[in-house]
């Protein structure tokens, strides 16, 4: 266990590396002059050369990369925006944290309605909880998210006004406004992700009561809910775990058009900031931020499976 998570360790380091290097390119072959954006619509050629010189972007492409990553490597320092001519870091981890406490918040709801409602669909299969939950499943899937915060925003902001459809709260403002902003986007997000969890839960389930184990614990004479809790349960909840754990790292990494929707100040928020204004510097490091994120909810989630299901032995050998 400990040599394979050293190895994916590994693997999500060169993930990183090579995903950085992407990044720069990508964001350096934008057709926009960053310098002219800057300067506006009165800039000339000679004041757009002097910024580029000032800021360097006129060395070459390696030699800003190298300047880039190893600010970031050494020095913990994601560079500075162009735009609002702020240092990157605490803009950037400012908006990081409101998305870690909107993702939170959804994946505990998630976790809590999706895992209850897949067995209960299981328990219940072939009658109207489990086809009432499959309905909910489907359409969950169905729809994208932003159409869900569209709805919502018509329905509880424009129609009945009950809550706030736009921007965060702060401890500070009361936490009945903090959690009055947080309702409607943490609902867009659960609506996506719970018919997943739901479906895969109930699958899990359903084939842990038909296993042999099962059918023993019942022709011994125990109470059904025993069997379900004690014995059925915990090993349904194994694909579960992990599934809920890969799908946190695509909450930080998916939520742009919830947050877009919501103006909610979170990191998907920031990465268009950072698109339309061109502002080179931001969009490099939300979008390594968000990659990190995912890759490390990635790494967790396979840590978790061997943590819950100790017989496996990652290199092909099972006990």
């Amino acid at each position: 266990m400990a040599l394979y998570a050293f190895k994916r360790s590994a693997a999500v380091l060169l993930i990183l590396t090579v995903m950085s290097v992407l990044v720069f390119l990508a964001t350096h072959a934008l057709p926009a002059n960053t310098a002219a954006l800057i300067l506006g619509q009165y800039s000339t050629p000679e004041t757009q050369a002097a910024l580029e010189h000032k800021l360097g972007l006129d060395l070459p492409l390696p030699v800003q990369y190298w300047r880039w990553a190893a600010g970031i490597l050494f020095h913990g320092d994601l560079g500075q925006s162009l735009v609002m001519e702020r240092p990157i870091a605490p803009i950037l981890w400012d908006a990081l944290g409101k998305s870690a406490i909107l993702s939170v918040a959804a994946m505990a709801v998630v976790a809590t309605l999706g895992l209850a409602m897949g067995v209960v669909a299981a328990v219940w299969r072939g009658r109207w909880p489990d086809h009432v939950a499959s309905v909910f499943a489907y359409l969950g899937i169905s729809v994208p998210e932003f159409y869900w915060g569209l709805v919502l925003i018509l329905v509880f902001g424009s129609t009945f006004r009950l809550l706030p459809t736009s921007g965060a709260a702060s401890l500070s403002d009361g936490i009945a406004q903090f959690v009055a902003h947080l309702v409607l986007p943490v609902i867009t997000l659960t609506l996506t992700l719970l018919a997943h969890v739901a479906r895969l839960t109930r699958s899990s389930m359903i084939e842990v009561l038909d296993s042999t184990y099962v059918k023993v614990a019942r022709a011994r004479g125990l109470p059904e809910r025993v069997v379900i809790m004690r014995h059925a349960l915990r090993n349904a909840l194994l694909p579960s775990i992990t599934v809920l754990a890969q799908d946190f790292g695509f909450l930080i990494g998916g939520i742009v058009a919830v947050e877009t929707v919501f103006a909610y100040p979170g990191l998907g928020r920031m990465l268009i900031f950072s698109l339309e204004r061109q502002d080179l510097p931001m969009m490099q490091a939300a979008i390594l931020v968000l990659t990190a994120v995912y890759c490390v909810a990635n790494l967790g989630a396979d840590l978790l499976y061997g943590v819950f299901n100790p017989r496996i032995r990652y290199g092909g050998a099972v006990d």
